[in-house]
């Protein structure tokens, strides 16, 4: 039996073409063309340096022609007095720094959320993420003047009888001045996060709860907690890479000699050492070995990210 030519005729798909790069295409790839030179230039270009960790680094011969040393600048680093210190400084103020930028927040986050009158739950969330836009230059001379031996808190402590304590000089209060500083400039940021967190709850949920006689109390334990859980486990495990990364500005602007003990950081070690004493190899080694537990933490940071809040960059 012959078939009609219609069906005896093959048919046939036309080849898709990948469409152009359209002209609004391309300013957004202008738009990334900046921040990729930033990140090249002082992120990849420099990586050359990473050379110096495993020679005898001398500037007159450059980084390819000063001899090669191998692992001796390592090895050098694990017998070095107060070494161990310094890492132990680094960890105890990031760590605490960490903790309440966790817990704090979310308290306000709560406490905000009740607030039913919106202009001053607006002039308190300004209130309270203004000092996040403040130098830590700017911001460091402020404490510094205030725990100052004859600051504003000293003088309120006389008021009460309790002698003058010179708490930048002290070996106890500085790591609390540090951290508690710190974090006063970053906690309202995370608050806001937390509060754009708590948009996210049906209001049908608190209407079902109220039908059912939920005080506010119980709402917030049962309802406003487990909606805020997934961004409180993403930022507790996003957090996690910054163990080892203090931050530097802040130490170095408020830090002095008498505070090494337990001010000493990592970043601020390595600058004295690599910039101040001229000990570049030592120094590159140290800040070399930073690097690779900082991207080892941010990795293990990320994998928990993605299992317990189904976060994903890649």
């Amino acid at each position: 039996m012959l078939l009609k030519p219609s069906a005896q005729r093959k048919t046939v798909r036309p080849i898709r073409r990948s469409a152009p790069l359209r002209p609004k295409t391309w300013s957004y790839h202008l738009m990334l063309f900046p921040g990729l030179l930033f990140i090249i230039a002082f992120a990849y270009l420099p990586m050359a340096g990473i050379t110096i960790a495993f020679k005898e680094y001398i500037p007159a011969l450059g980084f390819f022609k000063s001899p090669w040393v191998g692992l001796e600048n390592f090895k050098m680093m694990a017998v070095l007095p107060g070494i161990a210190q310094i890492f132990i400084n680094t960890v105890s103020i990031s760590s605490g720094e960490i903790v309440l930028l966790i817990v704090l927040p979310v308290i306000l986050a709560l406490l905000l959320n009740e607030v039913r009158q919106m202009w001053y739950k607006r002039t308190t969330q300004t209130i309270i993420y203004m000092p996040h836009f403040i130098s830590w230059v700017i911001l460091a001379g402020m404490v510094l003047d205030l725990f100052a031996l004859h600051g504003l808190v000293n003088q309120m402590l006389s008021v009460l009888g309790v002698k003058p304590i010179n708490f930048m000089a002290s070996n106890v209060w500085f790591r609390p001045i540090v951290v508690g500083s710190f974090v006063w400039t970053q906690m309202g940021f995370d608050t806001i996060v937390y509060l754009a967190a708590l948009t996210a709850i049906s209001p049908s949920l608190y209407e079902a709860s109220a039908l059912d006689g939920a005080t506010r109390w119980k709402q917030t334990v049962h309802i406003t907690i487990p909606g805020m859980t997934p961004t409180i486990v993403l930022l507790s495990a996003l957090s996690l890479g910054n163990l080892l990364n203090a931050n530097f500005e802040q130490v170095f602007l408020m830090y002095n000699p008498l505070v090494y003990p337990t001010g000493d950081i990592i970043q601020t070690w390595v600058y004295r050492t690599g910039l101040v004493n001229a000990d570049f190899s030592l120094a590159t080694a140290v800040g070399l070995l930073q690097s690779l537990v900082g991207f080892i933490l941010i990795v293990i940071s990320y994998r928990l990210a993605n299992r317990f809040a189904n976060y994903r960059i890649f």
